[in-house]
Order: C-alpha cells, then sequence, then structure tokens
C-alpha cells in the first residue's frame, strides 16, 4: 500500500513528494502525472519565488541547483497610469533586500524549478508514474481507494490533489467553491531587451489591469500582462508587428529593442477559493485549493506554504504513530492555511478591484495611498517582509528554513 499519493506533477506536488519522503524516508511516496514524461521541459515561463520558500527548496536540497539560474529582485517599482500616457509617475519603490545580501524574491525558470525537483524525487525514491491520473476513488477507514484512467487499481492512505485550480479530485470529494470570473486573462511571456534591468521588477497599473515586468537573467524579463479577456485574445492570436507594438505602448523604451523571445500564452484570471481543504484521507494543496489574481505573485508562493504546512503535518503525525489520513490530523492542516488562504484571496480581490480601473475618485484615492506608503519607511518595511513571507508567527519549520 502505498503511504501518500500524490495526483499532480507540478512544483507544489513534487515539492510535497519531496518533502514528506525526505523527512520520513519510510514512507512510500508516489505521484501520478497526467503529462508525457518529457513535457515539463517545454515550460519557458518563469515564476517569482518568495524568500521564505527559496528556503524551503534548501532544506529539500534543490536550491543548489537553481540558484545558478535564479535572478535576485533587488528592487521593485510601482506606477499608476493611463496606457497611452507620456510619462508614468511612480508612486512606490521598494528595496529588494528583507536583510543584507537576502532579497524578498528571485525570478527563477520553471525548467530549473521542476528539473531539480524531478532530480530530488528520483534520488529519495519517489515514483512519478506519468500519462496516468485518478478517475474515481472512494475514501474507506483505513485507506483509499484510487480507480486510474486506465481502470487499475491502487492503495494508499492517504491521497493529495494538486491538480490545479479545475482540480476533479476536488469535484470527486464533494467539496465546494467560492468562485467567480474576472472577465481578464494574464498574457505571458518572455522579452529580450538590449540594456540590463539591473534587477528590477516593475508593476504598471494601467485600466485593464496590472502590466507585470520581472527579471530574469541574461537581459531578459518575464511579462505578466493583464488585458480584458478579449482584447487577451486578440492580442495572443495577432502577428508580431501588432503585438510588439503594443507591448512597446506599455513597457516603454527605458531598456532599449525589445523582442519576445517565449511563445505568449493567455489564461483567465478568476478567484476560486475551496470551502474546505480536507475530507477523509484527502486534502487539496496549491492551486487545487486556491486560485487567486497574479496581481501580487503570491499563488504559487500560497502553494509552497501548503506543501510546508502539510508535510509537517504528514511527519509529525507519523513520528507519533498516528494515521497520517485521518480527519482528525488533516484538519491541523486545513486549521494552518485556510485562513492564510481566504485573506490573500481577498487581497488580491479588493487590489485588482481598486486598481484595474480608470474611475477618477478611485484613482485619486489609491495614489494618495501608495504616495502614503512612499513617506513611511516602517509600513514599507513590514510590507516587504510580509511579501517575503518572514514575518508569520506560525510559519512551518520549512518556509523558516529549519528542517522537519
Amino acid at each position: 500500500m502505498i503511504d501518500m499519493l500524490v495526483v499532480g506533477g507540478g512544483y507544489v506536488g513534487l515539492s510535497l513528494a519531496v518533502a514528506v519522503k525526505q523527512a520520513a524516508p519510510h514512507l512510500a511516496v508516489e505521484v501520478l502525472e497526467a503529462a508525457p514524461e518529457d513535457a515539463w521541459r517545454n515550460d519557458g515561463r518563469a515564476s517569482a519565488i518568495i524568500a521564505a520558500a527559496s528556503q524551503l527548496l534548501g532544506i529539500l536540497g534543490v536550491w543548489q541547483d537553481i540558484e545558478p539560474e535564479a535572478q535576485p529582485i533587488t528592487r521593485m517599482v510601482v506606477t499608476d497610469s493611463r496606457t497611452g500616457d507620456p510619462v508614468r509617475p511612480v508612486f512606490l519603490t521598494f528595496a529588494g533586500e528583507v536583510t543584507e545580501g537576502k532579497p524578498f524574491a528571485h525570478m527563477i525558470p520553471n525548467l530549473a524549478l521542476v528539473g531539480a525537483l524531478r532530480q530530488a524525487c528520483e534520488r529519495l525514491g519517489v515514483t512519478i508514474r506519468h500519462r496516468t491520473t485518478a478517475s474515481g476513488f472512494s475514501a474507506g477507514s483505513t485507506h483509499v481507494d484510487v480507480t486510474l484512467a486506465d481502470g487499475s487499481p491502487l492503495q494508499a492512505r492517504l491521497l493529495v490533489a494538486c491538480d490545479g485550480v479545475r482540480s476533479k479530485l476536488r469535484d470527486m470529494a464533494g467539496i465546494k467553491t467560492v468562485r467567480w470570473d474576472y472577465g481578464q486573462s494574464g498574457i505571458v511571456t518572455t522579452v529580450e531587451h538590449e540594456r540590463p534591468h539591473d534587477g528590477c521588477a516593475e508593476e504598471h497599473f494601467l485600466p485593464a489591469g496590472p502590466f507585470a515586468i520581472l527579471p530574469l537573467k541574461n537581459n531578459r524579463s518575464s511579462l505578466v500582462w493583464t488585458e480584458r479577456t478579449a482584447d487577451a485574445d486578440r492580442l495572443v492570436r495577432a502577428d508580431d508587428l501588432v503585438f510588439e507594438e503594443e507591448l512597446e505602448r506599455r513597457f516603454g523604451h527605458k531598456l532599449g529593442r525589445l523582442a519576445v523571445v517565449g511563445d505568449r500564452r493567455a489564461f483567465p484570471l478568476g478567484l476560486t477559493l475551496a470551502r474546505d481543504f480536507v475530507a477523509p484521507r484527502f486534502a487539496l494543496a496549491g492551486d487545487a485549493a486556491h486560485g487567486i489574481h497574479p496581481i501580487s505573485g503570491q499563488g504559487l508562493n500560497l502553494g509552497f506554504k501548503d506543501v510546508a504546512a502539510l508535510a509537517e503535518t504528514i511527519v509529525e503525525a507519523d513520528r507519533l504513530g498516528l494515521d497520517i489520513g485521518s480527519l482528525t490530523i488533516l484538519e491541523r492542516y486545513q486549521t494552518w492555511r485556510r485562513f492564510d488562504t481566504f485573506r490573500m484571496g481577498v487581497t488580491t480581490d479588493v487590489l485588482n478591484r481598486l486598481f484595474s480601473n480608470d474611475i477618477g475618485p478611485l484613482r485619486l484615492m489609491r495614489d494618495f495611498g501608495l504616495g502614503l506608503v512612499e513617506r513611511m519607511p516602517k509600513l514599507k518595511d513590514y510590507f516587504i517582509g510580509e511579501a517575503a513571507g518572514l514575518t508569520a508567527k506560525n510559519n512551518p519549520r520549512l518556509l523558516a528554513g529549519q528542517p522537519i
């Protein structure tokens, strides 16, 4: 029998498997991944990893493999303007370090992140089954019976769904969600530019939504460009000339000539919050538990927080000789994570509604608020500590850079 079966071989599923197996090597851990074995190598995107998450990856033994590809964010600039404005006044700036020599976040190519986690799985003896997923399951008193897509059965003490914001396993478990659509899509691509960015990240609040420029190695930047869904679909389908002209209107010319060097894709944006994170012998983690607006860059990092809390819950229960799949144990994880997740979901929802418009009174109010924060160094330090994930009093050990 498998001790923990993880469905979903992305960053969250893999890091959870590594965290549990590393701390409790005797537990049998397997991962089901629907995609072919080498599909992850085609992901040209990058992700923002906060300081707490990089500490987690360090304890898991993968950060040293990722760090050469990681670009520290040394500074953050926030502007609020219209697309056609000739000047974009800077309302807020953040220094990029939470302590000397420690950036509050890094930008990491997904290829490096997933590759390092897969190598850790291989090193620790975590089995990854490709081209398959769970098509059904039923929880009993001592285990959960799982049916794979090809009809073959598996048994596990605990089933964890890391299968994305449209989680089928969440639906099978009967867990309801709070969900609404923003009518926006996030265009994601990578650009190359003439001049160095010096590690500076920028977030331009425009009427259609935020336009984020996130630094990568080798004079490149990752873009998360929010537009109304119809406009985003039109831009993604447009020819290169039209796309690059629209891009330059938003990006500007301070970094010189631009060239799009990555695929451009549009992802619909909405808020999805699971009403429960657990059921008997079943837990949600990552986007299966919460999908939020990218305005704060915290989506993936919420998933790493889930990993740290769930892994610690499972490992400590196992060390005490308790049943890792019992609802009583899993509710500890739910209590640990649900409030923080709902708080972040509400925060990003309010920020998106406040900034994704061109309403005069709201513009005056938000610009006054940004300017006020800019003049209060202690408040800025608090916000950067929150963004880095280092200020929470009840952080799991992995996020604090401590082994379970």
